[in-house]
C-alpha cells in the first residue's frame, strides 16, 4: 500500500481529495477537499460518516439535512490556514450538506465511519482551544478544535490543526495510536505549506515526514509538498519538519473502532526522553502563530 498520496493522486471531478477508507486500506477514517466556486452550491451526502466542515480558505455557508430538519451555519473562515483559527461545523451521519459561498472557499471534510447519528453542531473560532507544544525548535501551534476534551459531540471522529514555524520539528518525538497504546487510530496528515510570503499555501516549499513501525514493515521517509496526504495506518510517526523559509500546517484525522473517542498515544522510547528537556528551553516566540483573531506577529 501507497502511504503517501502526492497532491493530484486522489482528486477527481468534485474533489481535489476524495480519500475514502477503502483507497485507503482501512475501517474508517475518509477526507474530502471541496472547491467551492462563487455562487455555485455543492452537495455532500454523509452517508454512513459523520464530519466536521472546516474551511480552508474563504467564508462558507453550510445548510444541513438530516433526520430531524434542516440548519443553516455560516461559517467564517480565513484567507489561508496560515493567517486565522476559522469556525467550523459538525454534521453526524446520513445528512445532506449544501455548501455556498459568496467569494469562493476550499473546504475540508475530516470524515469517520460511525455508528451513532447525532445532530449538527456549530463551532466558532472564538471557542477553539489553541495549544503551544514543545519549546525550542520543536515548538509548534496544535489547534484543537476537533478534540477529545475540547469537543465531545461526535461518535468516532477526531481532529486537529498543527502549524509548524519554518525550520522547526513537530510530532516529535515520534508516537503512535496503536497496539501497546491504550487505542487503536487510523490517521490521516494532510499537508499545506506556505510559500515564501509565509501565508499563501504553495507546492514551491516543501517539509519532511517519518513514520515507521518496530517490525520494518512500514520505514518511510518522504517529501510533501502542499495539498499531499499521509496515511497512518499504524507505527510511530514524526517528526514532521517544516523546511526554512517554508512554514507548515497539517489537518490530523483520526478514528478507531472505540468504545471511546481517545488520542493517547505511547512515545518512541528511543526518544521519548527529549519531552524532558523542554522544561529547560524557551518556546519559539513565533507560537502561537494564529488565533481567532488572526494572525499575530
Amino acid at each position: 500500500m501507497t502511504l503517501h498520496r502526492p497532491a493530484g493522486s486522489l482528486a477527481d471531478d468534485e474533489h481535489p481529495i476524495g480519500l475514502t477508507p477503502a483507497d485507503a486500506g482501512w475501517e474508517r477514517v475518509a477526507l474530502r477537499v471541496v472547491a467551492v466556486r462563487p455562487g455555485e452550491v455543492v452537495t455532500v451526502r454523509t452517508g454512513g460518516f459523520e464530519a466536521f466542515v472546516l474551511p480552508l480558505s474563504g467564508d462558507c455557508a453550510v445548510d444541513v439535512a438530516h433526520g430531524s430538519g434542516t440548519e443553516r451555519f455560516e461559517l467564517s473562515g480565513r484567507e489561508s490556514v496560515f493567517t486565522r483559527v476559522s469556525d467550523f461545523a459538525y454534521v453526524g451521519r446520513d445528512s445532506e450538506l449544501r455548501l455556498s459561498t459568496r467569494d469562493g472557499a476550499e473546504v475540508a471534510l475530516p470524515m469517520a465511519r460511525c455508528e451513532r447519528a447525532l445532530p449538527p453542531r456549530y463551532g466558532p473560532a472564538e471557542d477553539v482551544p489553541v495549544e503551544v507544544r514543545g519549546a525550542g525548535g520543536a515548538t509548534r501551534q496544535v489547534t484543537n478544535f476537533g478534540v477529545p476534551g475540547a469537543w465531545d459531540h461526535a461518535d468516532r471522529l477526531m481532529a486537529c490543526e498543527l502549524i509548524t514555524p519554518d525550520g522547526n520539528w513537530s510530532s516529535y518525538p515520534p508516537h503512535k495510536h496503536d497496539d501497546t497504546c491504550d487505542v487503536v487510530n487510523e490517521e490521516v496528515y494532510y499537508f499545506r505549506v506556505a510559500g515564501r510570503d509565509q501565508v499563501t499555501p504553495s507546492r514551491e516549499g516543501f517539509a519532511l515526514h517519518r513514520t515507521y513501525t518496530d517490525d520494518g514493515a512500514i520505514d518511510e521517509d518522504v517529501v510533501v509538498r502542499d495539498g499531499d496526504v499521509f496515511l497512518v495506518p499504524r507505527g510511530y510517526h514524526g517528526p514532521c519538519v517544516a523546511a526554512p523559509g517554508y512554514p507548515l500546517y497539517y489537518l490530523n484525522v483520526l478514528a478507531g473502532p472505540g468504545p471511546e473517542r481517545s488520542m493517547a498515544f505511547c512515545d518512541d522510547p528511543a526518544h521519548g526522553w527529549v519531552r524532558d528537556t523542554w522544561r529547560d528551553r524557551d518556546r519559539d516566540p513565533r507560537c502561537p502563530v494564529t488565533t481567532a483573531d488572526g494572525r499575530r506577529g
